[in-house]
């Protein structure tokens, strides 16, 4: 009995990440930032790019929706192009599409030209997070997942960081063209540091089939869905025609796809079977949760700045640094306490802190004192990481190798989904508020915005049910 009670007491080695799974992290990383600071400069562009390629704001609107539309379409599919074609030949594929996109972007004559690049330049983002996820993964067999982990997540946390800065740099000073040049000399160095340091594939000996009918039924399932949520936002309401018919397209494809794949006799597109583990089950459900906490926060935080407080773009990315240094700072400490403690634990504790770092921002008002938001976004930031991270290890834990890209696309698919959904919730909610629409006043304006925060007060707090059905510290199997 002493001997088992010794054994508890022992804390667990510290798991040291081996050198050659920390370069090929670091090459996977660098390919992937683009894509995100990508996302974040075209955003705030939208206006600029409206006058000077002669469109309206709702046509060049597209260009954001488009690319999400495309990468929803490409996500499902990565987790059979990996296991058919292999890991690294897949992910210079998406580099290849991201880099010649990004060449035909900056080259746009009109909208449409513009608009029809982006698609192309989605369907490279798509393959690109969830192909690099497993990669990693895969290659790592399991070991240090959390310090892993916790390097995948840099291009999310730089995006929001640098984006907006970059991008209002490029506004105020350059064409927007070269909001896509800055992509170019990114993919051709990630492109040459894949191709000689990223170990090839062992052969397979199964070449799985395309699973067409799983791919007709769930990609078109998670693009729809996607339209349908960023509809809300446009329609002011989930009631509207323009709402309910894709979303409910989009359902009907997804139970269609359900269906399909726990009666198939060949390999589904992604294992359904991956749900009866009720800690994938719960790093699904939380991931979808947190994903509504993080992505509406990065859709308030800039819009209360430059709405409520006045600032421009450039002063907004500036403003908003603290979080993502919070995130930073945290991001290696998070990643190896994951490893040794569990999920569980560190993400209980990590909603409590976000929900601490959430509520200056939900009585702010037009002249609260930046320190304090700082610090408040700073908490904030540092707690996200303790949230995200560990839910990722959860959802690898326990899994067999060839499970492991049915895993990437579902947590790709449910962060995805979930980030959109808080994100057209919380703009609704402003909406409603604002029944003035541009005559509406300061206080109003103010209240619209704590209402909407106090929102993702509720997103977090709504995390803590999947969060406690989280696993412990558990291994891959080879």
């Amino acid at each position: 009995m002493a001997k088992s009670e010794a054994e508890v007491l022992i804390k667990p080695p510290k798991e040291k990440i081996d050198p050659g799974i920390l370069k090929i992290a670091l090459i996977l990383v660098f390919g992937a930032i683009a894509s995100q600071l990508d996302s974040t400069m075209v955003n705030v562009a939208i206006h600029t790019l409206a006058m000077d390629l002669h469109s309206t704001v709702s046509a060049i609107q597209w260009v954001i929706t488009g690319y999400v539309l495309t990468m929803g379409l490409a996500v499902p599919i990565s987790g059979w192009a990996i296991q058919r074609f292999g890991g690294k030949t897949v992910y210079m594929f998406s580099l290849w599409v991201f880099l010649i996109s990004s060449v035909l972007c900056s080259l746009a004559w009109n909208p449409g030209s513009l608009i029809f690049f982006r698609l192309i330049q989605g369907i490279g983002a798509g393959l690109l997070i969830p192909t690099m996820q497993n990669v990693l993964v895969q290659s790592a067999g399991g070991r240090g997942l959390g310090k892993l982990i916790s390097i995948i997540s840099i291009p999310a946390l730089l995006g929001p960081i640098l984006g907006p800065v970059i991008g209002g740099l490029i506004m105020d000073n350059m064409s927007w063209r070269w909001i896509f040049y800055v992509n170019i000399p990114i993919m051709i160095a990630a492109l040459w540091l894949s191709w000689r340091h990223i170990p090839e594939d062992q052969s397979a000996n199964h070449k799985p089939r395309l699973d067409v009918m799983g791919f007709l039924l769930l990609s078109p399932a998670f693009a729809v869905l996607i339209y349908g949520i960023s509809q809300i936002s446009s329609h002011g309401q989930f009631l509207s025609a323009g709402v309910l018919v894709p979303l409910a397209a989009g359902l009907v494809l997804l139970a269609a796809y359900i269906v399909y794949a726990l009666r198939s006799s060949q390999p589904p597109l992604v294992d359904l079977h991956l749900f009866r583990s009720r800690h994938f089950l719960a790093s699904n459900a939380t991931l979808f949760l947190s994903g509504m906490v993080m992505n509406g926060a990065q859709l308030l935080l800039p819009l209360y700045y430059e709405q409520v407080r006045g600032e421009s773009v450039l002063m907004t990315g500036i403003l908003l640094i603290p979080q993502g240094v919070g995130m930073l700072l945290t991001r290696s400490w998070i990643g190896g306490m994951a490893d040794r403690v569990g999920a569980r634990s560190i993400v209980l504790v990590s909603l409590v802190v976000t929900l601490v770092g959430s509520i200056p921002f939900a009585y702010a008002g037009a002249d609260t004192n930046h320190f304090l938001l700082g610090a408040a976004q700073f908490v904030r930031g540092a707690a996200l990481n303790g949230i995200l991270i560990p839910i990722m290890v959860s959802a690898y834990k326990g899994l067999k190798k060839e499970q492991i890209p049915h895993a990437s696309i579902s947590t790709r698919i449910f962060q995805t989904v979930g980030g959109a959904f808080g994100s057209a919730v919380l703009a609704t909610v402003i909406g409603q508020q604002l029944q003035g629409g541009a005559e509406a006043s300061l206080t109003s304006l103010v209240h619209a915005y704590q209402i909407a925060f106090w929102w993702t007060v509720g997103f977090a707090a709504v995390c803590f049910l999947p969060a406690l059905f989280l696993s412990g510290r558990e291994q891959i199997k080879g």
